[in-house]
């Protein structure tokens, strides 16, 4: 059975091969581990292995952990939120997190930006894509990406660096290869509006079943669990 150390090891390996496929650096790709169901020795082992971002997908769940790992010299040095986000939940999690993935409405946004300014703080975000049009996926559509930018364009707050998605699950990750496709696009006509004087960059797309597809699309952050330690519980 592979150690933590051994199972990083192999997914960098991964990454570099793919980053060069599509004339990338590995640099350009940063790794989030995500630990949700995850207890804190096991989040310490993959410290240790070198990976020190860490996304959760519930609330409830990051905070402990959060608490946890506060108190402690080896600790993630960043912390990023990747689930669904209920409105009333923003405000215990402003000023933890480096990157809220998963914004998938104007409202959170909005709720988003009032905490950034209770906090004199700018909170980045992502503006999570039903990329596949699937009624179980959170997400808002491609068409109302111009719409959104140019009302978050107008929040003092709230910085978004770019897209994120969650394809749908299949068996060959070369099925998605057209969603990741899809995505990069995206990130092209929101710099092409001329919203932003900075481009928008980031493409947090790619999970353990898919990842190095993603990569030789485009994406700059990966979000691998399983990858990492096995099937858990949902």
């Amino acid at each position: 059975m592979s150690t933590t150390k051994e199972k990083v090891a192999a997914i960098h390996k991964a990454i570099t091969d793919s980053a060069k496929k599509s004339g990338r650096k590995a640099s350009e790709i940063r790794l989030i581990g995500v630990t949700k169901t995850v207890d804190v020795a096991r989040i310490s082992e993959l410290l240790e292995a070198g990976v020190t971002e860490i996304g959760e997908n519930r609330v409830q769940d990051m905070l402990p952990k959060y608490d946890f790992f506060a108190e402690r010299e080896n600790k993630p040095t960043e912390w990023h939120f990747i689930g669904h986000l209920q409105r009333n939940k923003v405000k215990f999690i402003a000023d933890k997190v480096s990157l809220i993935h998963s914004v998938d409405s104007l409202s959170l946004a909005k709720e988003i930006d009032r905490h950034g300014t209770r906090l004199k703080k700018t909170i980045n975000i992502l503006l999570e894509i039903n990329i596949a049009n699937e009624a179980s996926k959170h997400g808002i559509q491609p068409d109302e990406i111009l719409e959104m930018t140019k009302n978050l364009a107008n929040m003092r707050h709230v910085r978004l660096l770019g897209l994120m998605c969650v394809p749908p699950f299949v068996e060959n990750a070369e099925e998605n290869r057209v969603f990741f496709r899809k995505m990069r696009k995206l990130i092209v006509d929101i710099n092409g509006s001329g919203l932003y004087s900075t481009n928008v960059v980031e493409l947090s797309m790619g999970m353990s079943g898919d990842f190095a597809v993603a990569i030789e699309e485009g994406a700059t952050m990966v979000r691998l669990g399983t990858a990492l330690f096995g099937e858990r519980p949902h």
